[in-house]
């Protein structure tokens, strides 16, 4: 089996090879490419993975190359994680935002739109020579805005399954908290990528008990902290709003930190380089514990578990990803990209019956949804108009004056990957 992951120069990296390298059972790798135009970076993470197999006694090879065409040849499967414009863009997006009163995050807020218009063009290049070249290969798109970049590859006709690690690291948090394996714990997970709520929390498979009550009365207080909202808003709630939500639910409480400190982008840049410096050291044949800092928890068992079960090699049953929607939100389009538990097997992503959604979040898919079809738009047409609009439209933006404000300066410090601008 070959696989190949586009961006294997990432720091992220060593995280997925780990994964690939104690999960070998499940997902049998014989040829490993990790593709990345970053020369440099790609020798220190290629060397790393190399050491980290033969420790583990895989018997793959690892290859590294900068040929895209090259490298995802005759692949069963391609993952994509790839950040446009490096951690200098995610920069601007954390920044230039609050320059209007907005939140600044790479993913959502007008900081997402201008990643999805950097990264949308990009990934369907990248698919289409991946179709040329291997047109049997599944994609797995860990690229975020994981959401717009799935539904942009499903609309262009690609075989490609959404992946995010919330729900697998909600998952196995739940699991330490109620003391049972993670096999055990099945989460009602219902949303948007970075929108989503565990509605109920099941011991045992999706029709088994719902343990969330219980797990809110007695560790509500730590789930808080880690959200950092406050107890009584998960009380009210009676569910579990992923950490993203808090940029919906305490908007101006976090522009106001975010304008009083170093942003995650400039965090994340000093970490990388010190995690490339360790990586570049002989004796390191593992991944080191500052990588758990880095973000991308449990992302190597989901992307393990998601390929097993496409290429028909095991896996869950059931997996949380995004895919279309086709019905199971009856208040979405049919080809919405939504993340709910889905059936997953060689012949791609089925979603499961969901709970019947209150207003409260069903309300919020709506209007997202509705800026992601705008956002998809402008990142395939371009133009400024496309821009305003989906920024308009986005319930982190909302006002016209704001609208017009982050138009200019996305575009002004998106230039060089606009095609259009």
């Amino acid at each position: 089996m070959k696989l190949a992951v586009v961006g294997g120069g990432s720091t992220y990296t060593p995280e997925l090879i780990d994964g690939f390298a104690r999960l070998r059972d499940t997902l049998p790798i014989s040829e490993l490419v990790l593709i990345d135009p970053a020369a440099d970076r790609l020798d220190l993470v290629g060397g790393l993975a190399r050491r980290i197999f033969a420790k583990q006694g895989h018997p793959g090879e690892i290859v590294t190359t900068s040929d895209l065409d090259a490298g995802v040849e005759g692949a069963d499967a391609v993952l994509l994680q790839l950040r446009v414009g490096g951690q200098a863009a995610r920069q601007q997006d954390e920044t230039w935002p609050l320059e209007c009163g907005c939140v600044g995050q790479e993913t959502t807020g007008a900081g997402g739109l201008a990643k999805a218009l950097r990264t949308v063009p990009v990934v369907l290049d990248i698919a289409e020579r991946v179709r040329r070249t291997n047109p049997d290969a599944w994609i797995i798109d860990f690229t975020n805005p994981v959401g717009i970049v799935t539904r942009a590859l499903l609309q262009a006709g690609h075989k490609a399954v959404g992946l995010c690690n919330v729900a697998i690291g909600l998952q196995r948090k739940f699991a330490a908290l109620l003391q049972v394996t993670p096999a055990e714990v099945h989460l009602d997970h219902v949303g948007l990528n970075h929108l989503t709520w565990e509605l109920g929390v099941r011991l045992g498979g999706p029709q088994g008990g719902n343990v969330l009550p219980k797990l809110l009365a007695e560790h509500g207080d730590t789930i808080a902290d880690d959200l950092r909202l406050p107890r009584q808003v998960l009380d009210r709630l009676g569910v579990v709003p992923s950490y993203y939500l808090r940029y919906f639910y305490a908007h101006d409480e976090v522009v106001r930190e975010l304008g009083t400190k170093p942003s995650r982008a400039a965090e994340v840049a000093a970490m990388e380089r010190e995690l490339l410096a360790m990586y570049g050291d002989p004796a390191l044949d593992e991944k080191p514990e500052l990588l758990a800092k880095r973000g991308g928890a449990f992302y190597s068992e989901a992307a393990v578990d998601l390929a097993a079960s496409l290429l028909g090699n095991g896996g869950s049953p059931v997996q949380v990803v995004n895919t279309y929607n086709n019905g199971t939100l009856p208040f979405l389009a049919d080809d919405a990209v939504i993340e709910v538990p889905a059936r997953v097997d060689g012949t791609g992503a089925v979603p499961l019956p969901v709970p019947e959604l209150d207003p409260l979040y069903a309300g919020l898919i709506a209007h997202v949804t509705a800026y992601e079809d705008l956002a998809l738009e402008a990142a395939l047409r371009g133009g400024r108009d496309r821009v305003f609009r989906a920024l308009l439209a986005h319930p982190l933006v909302g006002q016209y004056a704001y609208a017009d404000g982050l138009t200019d300066r996305l575009i002004e410090h998106n230039r060089e990957h606009l095609a259009w601008a």
